[in-house]
């Protein structure tokens, strides 16, 4: 959405045309500013994840308890009962003595539901579907739109034509030829209303970009393109991790894996073998993960319990097997023993999340997403005072001044390394070619370059 000068552009050839990048800029900016406030404004509650469900499950804590609580399978047949067609899908650690059992139970046709139950009398306090859930819905909003892998596609080309507006904008703001700092690192406020708002879109981009760039490029492993790219490169490369990579890319994706292991009993069949739930619940104690600690069990005929500590904090992860016969531990998994780069992508995503270090990560990204709405709504101010009537407003077409072999090459990487807006590329260019060939008023309108008929006469 960037507004600049046509005397702003270098008067002399260069590896890029500045007039092209510019367009980039602005037609990127059209389509990614309304997923940007809305991407924002839903990652920014993200962040707080822990802390609003936290708030959500108060009347869950604090519980009135006179006695004994029940043990850990007398806990999950409960559960595992208030859900028609009930089976376990996994058993929270409680936190505290005192709290509310949480238990996750698949029903008949495989959605998954969060049982409370009171660890002492057993009773139902409340049960809700895991998609329901607050944080769960806002996950969706985030990363899908609440539209399924269709909406997740179109967060995915958001994220692509995102990334070609940060580059090219500070490509645009960069300062050269002797331009000082003002309007770049800080913004002027004697040039007037266009100024103040040029020089608002420019140096908060310029501050933000490289952190808009992390988040953008620590989303795209859960995108539903890219991320199914990504794993097919790992998996021909022989990198691909053991155990399964620790992040889903769609929905069809996260449900195959909650499905996953929906083979075993209905609850009866926790206190069938010579190992209980109980007894897993007693050793996952000992073994000090940090919440929430979910214990899923066997998933088949010699196939073990499973301990997986979920933190969002991701390097913190920690994973075991216990054996479904002696319950000892056959195997634990740290975060150093994953490979480096399910440790990158671990790191990255919780960054994005918030939950790398603390509050401060919180606050940064709280400021990010922040800064990217004001970035949005400053570039729309900015087209909506000086766009031209009867057009769009888009920066006219010249002679490429450029290098085409290098302007060439620059969309062949961006092609390549996303996928997406490769695909986005190509439909916008039949578009172009194609419909708004014999449109000429509809051209004008985006400022796209006059067709030269045949005669010799522009269209």
């Amino acid at each position: 959405m960037s507004d600049i000068p046509l005397q702003a552009a270098p008067a002399r050839t260069g590896w890029l045309d500045y007039r092209t990048i510019w367009r980039w800029h602005f037609y990127a900016g059209l389509f990614c500013v309304p997923f940007i406030i809305l991407l924002s404004l839903s990652g920014m509650l993200y962040l707080f994840k822990p802390q609003v469900e936290a708030f959500i499950d108060r009347p869950y804590e604090g519980l009135h308890i006179t006695s004994q609580p029940a043990d850990a399978d007398a806990q999950a047949l409960a559960a595992v009962a208030a859900v028609p067609g009930g089976r376990l899908k996994s058993y929270i650690l409680p936190t505290a003595p005192d709290s509310a059992v949480r238990v996750v139970v698949a029903d008949g046709q495989g959605a998954l539901w969060r049982v409370y139950v009171h660890p002492q009398t057993l009773a139902i306090l409340n049960k809700v579907a895991e998609e329901d859930r607050f944080m769960a819905v806002v996950k969706s909003i985030h990363g899908e739109l609440l539209m399924g892998d269709r909406g997740s596609l179109l967060v995915e080309l958001a994220a692509c034509w995102g990334i070609v507006m940060i580059v090219s904008g500070l490509y645009l703001w960069w300062p050269r030829g002797g331009q000082g700092m003002a309007g770049v690192l800080y913004p002027r406020f004697s040039g007037g209303s266009r100024t103040f708002w040029r020089d608002i879109h420019a140096v908060v981009g310029m501050w933000l970009s490289f952190i808009a760039l992390f988040l953008l490029l620590t989303g795209l492993p859960w995108a539903t393109v890219w991320g199914a790219g990504f794993k097919a490169v790992r998996q021909a490369t022989g990198t691909a991790a053991v155990g399964g990579q620790d992040w889903t890319t769609s929905r069809a994706a996260t449900r195959a894996t909650d499905m996953a292991g929906h083979d075993h009993g209905d609850g009866a069949d926790m206190m069938a073998g010579a190992v209980s739930l109980t007894d897993i619940v007693a050793t996952a104690m000992t073994l000090n993960m940090p919440a929430p600690v979910l214990i899923s069990p066997p998933n088949g005929k010699d196939k073990p319990w499973t301990v997986r500590s979920m933190t969002q904090n991701r390097p913190e992860r920690v994973g075991a097997d216990l054996d479904a016969t002696t319950g000892a531990v056959l195997r634990q998994e740290g975060f150093a023993d994953r490979h480096i780069i399910d440790r990158a992508v671990g790191i990255g995503i919780a960054a994005h999340e918030g939950q790398l270090f603390g509050p401060a990560n919180q606050a940064l990204g709280v400021l990010a997403a922040l800064g990217l709405v004001l970035l949005s709504v400053s570039g729309v101010v900015m087209w909506w005072k000086r766009r031209p009537q009867g057009a769009l407003g888009a920066p006219p077409p010249l002679r490429i001044k450029g290098s085409p072999a290098v302007m060439a090459g620059l969309l062949l990487f961006f092609a390549l390394f996303l996928p997406v807006l490769g695909a986005s590329l190509l439909l916008v260019a039949l578009l172009e070619w194609v419909v708004l060939r014999s449109l000429p008023r509809a051209r004008r309108w985006l400022g796209l370059r006059p067709v030269v008929a045949s005669q010799g006469t522009v269209a």
